[in-house]
């Protein structure tokens, strides 16, 4: 197993751990049956098929159509290899996330994420299976692994799933920050640089008129910084006191995990929904 693949398991695992002893990890208040079945397969799926499948396609398309291209970028600076990085991957993430909360087509791929009642570490990959077969990230950053970066990759992808694990898990690492003035200035750039706790359960609050839900916002994954930037950020420091989606009919195990091979009643409200009302 990769370097990277074992760093970021362990990353993982210590979140657990953590959600485990302080919040309990394997039953979370408000979690229904299916939960654990979208969560558990989701999370297999991604892991073991869909983006080894996507990076190697991505390599692959790459060096057939433009076999010139491989290594040619393994000579620049560290930092422009992280910036590319960091526009190609992390950025379009922030707008193919987006998107999936502008057009109800593709919400029906993303709803599942939201799905849940609760944040924990396991909603972290639970998304539709097809969701980051189609994600343009995934497949630049493929590319860009076939161009020289796949060192540089390995180190930036560890720190963006840290970050991201951090940002999901229950056990809120920003709560104690806060809470000591002197820091305050520090937290004010960092709540505003990378995704924390409490900009990301805004995304996942359930009722927009609590005063601190954004679900049409507070995109980010890695970097908070593109909700700041493109002006759909925002910081209350606070947590909702309900997560889920709102005003959308229930939908089945096999559409969170399979639309549009799966369609029932949820997914074709999501779908006729306007796109101001999607969660």
């Amino acid at each position: 197993m990769k370097p990277e693949i074992l760093l970021i398991l362990s990353f993982f695992i210590a979140f657990a751990v953590a959600e485990a002893i302080r919040t309990g990890f394997f039953k979370k208040e408000g979690e229904k049956p299916d939960d654990a079945k979208v969560e558990l397969i989701s999370m297999f799926a991604l892991v073991a098929f869909t983006q080894p499948a996507v990076l190697f396609s991505a390599t692959w398309l790459v060096s057939t159509f433009a076999p010139g291209t491989e290594n040619m970028l393994i000579g620049i600076p560290i930092i422009a290899q992280v910036l590319l990085l960091i526009v190609l991957d992390d950025m379009t993430q922030y707008w193919w996330h987006r998107a999936s909360h502008t057009f109800p087509w593709l919400y029906n791929l993303h709803r599942s994420h939201h799905n849940s009642e609760y944040l924990s570490i396991r909603v972290v990959y639970r998304n539709n299976l097809f969701y980051y077969a189609m994600m343009p990230g995934l497949w630049l950053s493929g590319a860009l692994i076939y161009m020289g970066l796949g060192y540089v990759y390995a180190f930036y992808l560890v720190v963006k799933m840290v970050v991201i694990f951090g940002a999901h898990s229950d056990v809120r690492w920003d709560v104690p920050l806060y809470k000591i003035k002197w820091l305050s200035p520090v937290m004010w750039v960092v709540e505003r640089t990378i995704s924390t706790p409490a900009t990301h359960s805004a995304h996942h609050g359930r009722h927009k008129d609590d005063g601190i839900t954004n679900y049409k916002g507070n995109f980010g994954n890695l970097l908070f910084f593109w909700d700041v930037l493109f002006g759909t950020a925002k910081i209350t420091r606070q947590v909702p006191k309900e997560f889920g989606v709102e005003d959308l009919e229930p939908v089945t195990l096999g559409e969170q995990l399979a639309w549009p091979v799966f369609q029932g009643k949820g997914s074709r409200s999501a779908v006729v929904a306007k796109p101001a009302d999607v969660a």
